[in-house]
């Protein structure tokens, strides 16, 4: 088949007046190739056509000069600056309505964004309510079993003075008062169950172990619980690096200020690092890490070294 031959002067002056290559060489191909006027007025005719930017389908040759006059007349001028203008409009609608578009997306990926965090806020204010609650009444308990053990004492002291003992009533409602709270489990706080044998129980009672088995040495122990807050907290600022999450067990550091202390690794394991290479090294496999875990842990060692009372008051194990 013989190639079509195209203008090369009127292709030019057609990619002067901003049509792009395909669409001008379509042009003078399918207006026979006759003059720019002819040229422009096939665009203005076939400007919604969907493949009016791509080449034809024949083969095309473009002559190295052109014969043909390229003279246009003054409503050829004006047409083809109308259907700039008309492509150009048509452009610009298309961008503002992708823009808009983008927009509305980022708003509405925002609002999730936003409604996610409020339940996740709520959820944890309602979890730190429950467990603070849960807290005080062992504090209570502890409070009022030290009251009763004061009261046996003046009891003993008066008998041995010779002085009639006082009247038993008040303390043995408070005794009664005492066994019927601690009986009642589960605990419930606005809606969420608190139990002792939740992960939070289990990580306070392994603190409370710590602190109440040297309570003689409080530097080391506030020492350790420090400690141990600094790798909870790197761990949950940075999930993904791997030198959090495993801890050299014979680094002088860590033996020296958690390490000599059996609920201190302990501590560590309840929060999902486990003893590898023969007890070498505790590590925190990438699929036992738990955000809300974590944040729990971060609450019990802020509670443990804020409150002077911890663990001293409470004799539960």
């Amino acid at each position: 088949m013989d190639a079509t031959e195209v203008n090369s002067k009127l292709l030019s002056e057609l990619e002067e007046m901003g049509f792009p290559f395909a669409r001008a060489t379509r042009a003078l191909h399918y207006s026979g190739n006759s003059s720019l006027e002819d040229a422009i007025s096939w665009i203005v005719d076939h400007v919604d056509d969907p493949e009016i930017d791509q080449m034809p389908s024949v083969p095309v040759k473009i002559e190295i000069e052109g014969s043909k006059s390229s003279s246009m007349s003054e409503e050829v001028k004006r047409k083809a600056r109308k259907l700039r203008y008309k492509v150009r409009k048509t452009n610009e609608e298309e961008d503002k309505k992708l823009e808009q578009g983008r927009e509305k997306e980022i708003i509405r990926a925002g609002k999730e964004l936003q409604e996610a965090k409020k339940i996740a806020e709520e959820n944890e204010r309602k979890r730190f309510i429950a467990v603070r609650k849960a807290e005080k009444e062992d504090e209570n308990r502890a409070r009022e079993r030290i009251r009763q053990k004061l009261q046996q004492d003046k009891e003993e002291r008066r008998g041995k003075n010779g002085l009639p003992p006082e009247s038993h009533t008040s303390y043995k409602t408070a005794t009664t008062m005492v066994q019927e709270n601690k009986e009642v489990l589960p605990l419930v706080a606005n809606g969420i169950h608190v139990t002792s044998t939740t992960k939070v129980d289990l990580m306070r009672n392994c603190l409370r172990s710590l602190r109440r088995n040297n309570k003689d040495d409080d530097i080391k122990v506030k020492r350790a619980f420090e400690t141990l807050l600094i790798y909870i907290g790197n761990v949950a600022r940075d999930p993904e690096e791997n030198k959090f999450r495993k801890i050299r067990m014979s680094n002088p550091s860590f033996k020296e200020r958690v390490g000599i202390f059996e609920q201190g690794i302990k501590f560590l394991e309840l929060c999902g690092f486990e003893q590898v290479e023969g007890g070498k090294y505790l590590v925190l496999p990438r699929g036992r890490f738990d955000m809300a875990e974590f944040k729990s842990a971060g609450n019990e060692l802020q509670s443990a070294i804020t409150n002077p009372f911890f663990g001293l008051l409470s004799t539960e194990e």
